[in-house]
Order: C-alpha cells, then structure tokens, then sequence
C-alpha cells in the first residue's frame, strides 16, 4: 500500500507532515512521489489566504475524477488548518459542510491526533526541524490561525531536547525551532508575568530553553517566527553569547504605520519595533534581520504606506517576505474593515517595497 502526501503553507507543516509520514509508515504504508500511484493521498492544508485554501480543493476535485475516470478508489485524508478549523466549530456547521461539499475525503483528521512524540521521517534537508509549540494566542486581526490551531502549547523542554538529541545521533548538525510564536514558549507554564511593550505578557522560558540547545553539539541553531513583543533582553543576551545561534533573525513586523499596527493588533508601535532592532544590534553587531510586512491593510492610505516605506530603509531589512492583504473569512479584521486598496494599488505598493529590501 502506498501513500502520497502534499503539503501546503508554513514550515510548521513541513515539520507536521514528517511526522504524519512515520505514522503511516508504522502503519505499513510506503510513500510515493505520484498520487496517481497511492492508495492513500493525505493533504496537510494551509487556509491562510483564500488561494491556498482554494489549492486544496482543486486537488481534492482533481482526485475524486481521476478516481471516477479511472474507475479507481484513491483514499483522502484531510489535515492540517482546514480539518482543524472545522474540528474547532462547537456547532459542528463547518465539519458538516465540509463533508457535504467534499464526500470524497474520507476523513479531516486534527493534526493534534498525530502525537508529537512520534519520531519524524525527515528528508534530505540539511536542517531538522524541531517544532516547541503549537497553535497561537495573539490574535492579530488578520490571522486564521489561532483559530485553526487553537491556543498555545509548549512542549516540555525535556522532549524538545531528546528530540534534538536524536537529529544529532542522525548526523543533523543544524536545527531549527519552530512555533507560530517561538519567543513566547513556555507561557502556558508559568504564573509569572511582566509587561512588555505595553501588553501584559507571561514570563517566556524561550531563552532557556535556547541556551540549553546552544549546548548541543550543532553547527547552527535558528528559530521561527518571533513576535516583537516577547523578544527580552534575556533572549538578546542568550543569543549574543551563544555563536551557533543564527544571526539572521526573522523578526515581522507586518506595518509601519501605527494605526494600522493598532487595527492588525500587533501590540506594539513603529518606534518601538525600530528601538528594539537598535538593540538587537547594539548588543549582537554581526546581526541580520529578515521581517514579514503585510501591504494594503484596511486603512493603509499613501501616508501609512509611506511610513513603512521609511521603516524598512531604518531597518535595513535583508530580506522580505511581503503579502498582498485579502480578508480572510472568520478573522477580526474581515469582519471590521473593508477590503478599500484596490489590487493594482496594491501590487504597485508591493514592487516598491520588493525593490527597496528584496532586490539590493
């Protein structure tokens, strides 16, 4: 029995989908690289922009033809953000019509029944991935996530280690730790809390548990994503002693304008993202930063645009990862705002800013 499995969206699902690999491994499957040649096609969804979720669908339209033309029975199995999103609907509305709209997906399986504690099957990447939370409890206006994933879990410390532990053993000489929000790992384990650019926040254990895989026997350890609003100084001084964590931090800031960070409900102002690079800087030199900016948000009239504009040149980003804003259906901000940018504007704000960061 073969199975084929795609995956779409964030390396948090790549990171998923290796361990959705040995489940079904262990359950005497054996992975193709041609659907057509599966048994078992399992779609690891990401639903964060429309596109993707349409992607999705077109391929599940795309097996269920192929079966019907070829008289074959091609098993779908469902993960990833879509399932969970579904699954996370008390009613039981979205799940229902789901399966009315999709009958030839046999199961929407929620990831969180894949045990973080099975050994991932990793591929010829030279990184291993090592995921230390999963879900997210920031909800910025703009993101399907927190909902699709639910609150944040940490993994216990112990398990994050033995994992990297074994990576070693498998010759991996570089990790990366994977969350939606790394640098606030470990909220769901402490009372204790503290206020961090204006927001009251829980005390994160992320730097020690940075500082205890610096110890590790590895090249190069780096980390994704990090909000702004949980990067301390004990995190700063963590990375600046410890050579072997990456120097390029990914480090979004999605806005320079703060109206517009106040609508996204970011939690922090421009000048104090801009004050934070500048120490990050002052206290590691050879830094480097890459970022996530999000162009045409509701509100973001020439000025507010302007305002990025001059923020990225301060930063002096080498990087930049940049999305065109669509509202997402289920989010705060598709319910508050209206989509106002037109797209030509839009994509004409988006070639100044991949010209200023992207193209040096």
């Amino acid at each position: 029995m073969n199975f084929f499995i795609k995956t779409f969206g964030c390396i948090q699902n790549t990171a998923d989908s290796e361990r959705i690999k040995t489940f079904y491994w262990n359950e005497g499957f054996i992975e193709t690289d041609d659907w057509k040649k599966s048994d078992l096609v399992i779609i690891n969804t990401c639903i964060i922009r429309e596109s993707a979720e349409n992607r999705v669908y077109g391929l599940i339209n795309e097996i269920d033809k192929w079966n019907i033309k070829n008289n074959k029975h091609i098993k779908i199995i469902v993960t990833g953000c879509l399932a969970g999103l579904a699954h996370k609907d008390k009613t039981g509305k979205k799940l229902s019509q789901l399966k009315r709209d999709f009958p030839a997906v046999s199961e929407f399986l929620p990831i969180e029944k894949i045990s973080f504690e099975i050994e991932p099957l990793r591929g010829k990447s030279e990184i291993a991935l090592i995921p230390i939370s999963f879900g997210c409890s920031n909800f910025c206006s703009y993101c399907i996530v927190p909902f699709a994933k639910g609150p944040e879990i940490s993994r216990k410390i112990e398990a994050i280690l033995n994992d990297i532990d074994k990576a070693i053993k498998d010759d991996f000489k570089q990790v990366m730790l994977i969350g939606q929000n790394v640098n606030s790992y470990g909220n769901d384990f402490t009372e204790a809390t503290l206020v961090s650019m204006g927001k009251k926040r829980f005390k994160s254990l992320f730097p020690k548990l940075l500082e205890e895989v610096a110890k590790k026997d590895l090249e190069k350890i780096s980390f994704v994503s990090s909000n702004p609003w949980d990067f301390s100084d004990e995190l700063i001084e963590t990375i600046a002693k410890n050579s072997n964590i990456d120097r390029l931090l990914h480090l979004p800031f999605q806005a320079g304008d703060d109206d517009v960070l106040k609508n996204m409900n970011r939690g922090y102002t421009s000048k104090e993202y801009l004050e934070l690079v500048e120490k990050i800087r002052s206290k590691i030199p050879d830094v480097r930063f890459s970022t996530d900016i999000i162009i045409g948000f509701p509100g973001e009239d020439e000025k507010a645009f302007e305002n990025t504009v001059e923020l990225c040149k301060k930063a002096k980003f080498e990087i930049a990862y940049i999305n065109k804003y669509s509202p997402r259906k289920g989010t705060v901000s598709a319910k508050l705002y209206k989509d106002e940018i037109p797209m030509k504007e839009k994509k004409r704000r988006w070639i100044i800013l991949n010209d200023l960061i992207n193209k040096k």
